[in-house]
This record gives structure tokens, sequence and C-alpha cells, in this order.
């Protein structure tokens, strides 16, 4: 079974999908800073020596055991040399996208 296949069986459990459904806002944060430091090519201590944020922190962010903080974002892409986008979307554009990704 693949990840996509098991996604989509354990979706059928409506208290899964809540719970995945509230995690999302969280994960789509954690993937976006995982991607652009790794489009960089640069490690979490490059990171962290650009930001003077602990690299022990930027662990516990990509992990999902730390919330940023807009402020923390903000110093995390200065340091990538990128800006930080929040975007509002509607609900059923967002439900639309979550059922066609993977993860």
């Amino acid at each position: 079974m693949t990840l996509k296949e098991y996604k989509e069986k354990r979706m059928k459990d409506p208290g899964f999908a809540q719970a995945y459904t509230e995690q999302q806002p969280e994960m789509n944060v954690i993937r976006a800073l995982i991607d652009a430091r790794i489009s960089q090519n640069i490690t979490q201590k490059e990171l962290s020596e650009r930001t003077g944020i602990a690299q022990a922190e930027i662990s516990r962010l990509e992990n999902g055991t730390r919330n940023p903080s807009i402020r923390l974002l903000q110093r995390l892409a200065d340091g990538l040399g990128m800006d930080v986008n929040v975007t509002f979307v509607p609900k059923a554009e967002n439900t639309r996208a979550q059922r066609h990704s993977i993860a």
C-alpha cells in the first residue's frame, strides 16, 4: 500500500480526517521551511549560523515540536534571503488541495 492509498483509506474515518485537517496549517509551514532550506542546499547548522537561531531550535521547528511565531519565521526567511508570505484561501480550495497532496 502506498502512502497516498493509506491516506485515502484513513481520510474516510471522520476523526482522522478532522485531526488531519486541523494539523494541515502547521504542516504547511513546516514543509515550506524545509523546502526553502533544501532549495538553497544548506543544513540546519548553516541556517542557524545565518540567523542566530540555535540549530536545535530549527530542528524542533522542522519536526513539529515547536510552533514558530511570525517574528521567528521572519528571522528564518531573512537568513534564507526570502520573504514570508501568508495566504488565506477559501476552504473549498484548501480542501481540494489537501485531497491531491500525498502527505
